[in-house]
């Protein structure tokens, strides 16, 4: 349903604005007043990751007069195959900091205000509560969980974004128009059962893709445009490249939201099992390799998927994908006669597994805290890491 427009448009707009918004001020359903609007917004972004990228650069270039971005990690090389807002002279510096110099070469007349805070419980509340709405193109469930349950104590509403692979989704949550994320996804997934895009991967054109589906939202959203995403989740598929939309409806049996929570434990980042698992059979890389180095006969179990063991590996190491260990299936194949050794990429999957090595009465069974990625910091910095 058509909403009314959620930001009062701003007193004028400058000669110099004039001629930069021109090819708005000439579309009827925007114009002016439309632009005006845009100008008077202040638009939070959670995140300067693969959404946020260009998320940023295009609310920018629409001319969304305040732009907040709360991001407090640092530009790595594997972030520009997607993150598009950073170039290779901003690795290592604050994604913060590169991206609110981005903002300043695609638009002058924006202002930023940086939060480079790790969002949180006691922070959320703060941040948001200046600004009109909440872009959320962040990548875990307790973010998300987060972001959603504060919009809706604010009475914000927020366009929520997320990508895998080849897929991505987008939605409006307005809990005072229509559905909440709650009622999209109640309840978080079992840990380790959906894959980051760290673990898993995804193609980076998708991040513009539906970045910009996202910026489309929002300028419905702020200008009072169209019939916005509330109510819809919008599914992209690009390898079949389809676009299907999927009704979304308040759940009725759903609890309302009162405070804010501890959402890495709602979430379970990680199992209590397999926390349990851990405490006390975790080892360092270096510990591995004096094991290794000592000669001692153990067998050193990889856990990732076999796209990850083709980019790098611990020498020594054999394949056997964690799903295979949780389903029992590949039990029959791990030696009885010797200890077993657990990796992963960084430590969240081995940990898993481990529980369930554990379980099944290999009881002196181990991990490697952060995975091949602390062995390549750690032990050998020539191996290419992802």
């Amino acid at each position: 349903m058509p909403l009314p427009p959620l930001v009062e448009p701003a007193a004028e707009l400058s000669k110099e604005e004039v001629a930069r918004y021109s090819r708005h001020l000439i579309i009827p359903d925007v114009g002016m007043d439309g632009q005006k609007r845009l100008k008077n917004a202040k638009v939070l972004v959670v995140g300067a990751g693969g959404l946020g990228s260009p998320a940023l650069l295009y609310l920018a270039a629409a001319g969304v007069g305040t732009l907040g971005i709360v991001e407090f990690d640092v530009v790595d090389e594997s972030n520009l195959q997607r993150q598009v807002i950073h170039g290779q002279s901003d690795v290592g510096r604050p994604k913060a900091e590169s991206a609110r110099d981005s903002i300043a070469e695609i638009n002058p007349f924006v202002k930023v205000n940086l939060h480079q805070v790790h969002l949180s419980s006691e922070n959320a509340l703060d941040v948001f509560r200046d600004y009109d709405l909440i872009l959320d193109g962040t990548d875990n469930f307790a973010t998300r969980y987060l972001v959603n349950d504060a919009a809706v104590l604010l009475g914000k509403p927020y366009v929520w974004g997320s990508i895998f692979r080849f897929e991505g989704q987008v939605s409006v949550f307005w809990e005072e128009h229509g559905p909440q994320y709650r009622d999209l996804y109640p309840e978080p997934p079992p840990p380790g059962m959906v894959p980051s895009c760290a673990e898993g991967g995804v193609l980076g054109v998708l991040c513009a893709s539906i970045g910009s589906i996202m910026v489309t939202e929002a300028i419905k959203l702020i200008t009072g445009i169209g019939e916005p995403l509330l109510g819809r989740l919008m599914v992209y598929d690009a390898l079949e490249m389809t676009y299907r939309t999927i009704k979304i409806r308040k759940d009725p049996a759903g609890e309302p939201i009162k405070e804010l929570i501890d959402y890495d434990a709602f979430c379970g980042v990680v199992s209590e099992d397999a926390q349990q698992a851990a405490a006390g059979h975790t080892i360092t890389p270096l510990e591995l390799k004096h094991k290794q180095d000592a000669g001692e006969n153990f067998l050193l179990v990889d856990v990732r998927e076999p796209h990850e063991y083709e980019i790098v590996r611990i020498p020594g190491s054999v394949l056997i994908p964690k799903d295979r260990i949780l389903s029992g299936e590949a039990l029959a194949e791990l030696p009885q006669d010797k200890p077993l050794v657990l990796h992963c990429k960084s430590g969240a999957r081995s940990a898993e597994a481990l529980a369930a090595l554990h379980r099944a009465g290999f009881r002196d069974a181990v991990h490697v805290g952060g995975g091949v990625l602390a062995w390549a910091r750690e032990v050998d910095p020539s191996l290419p890491t992802y």
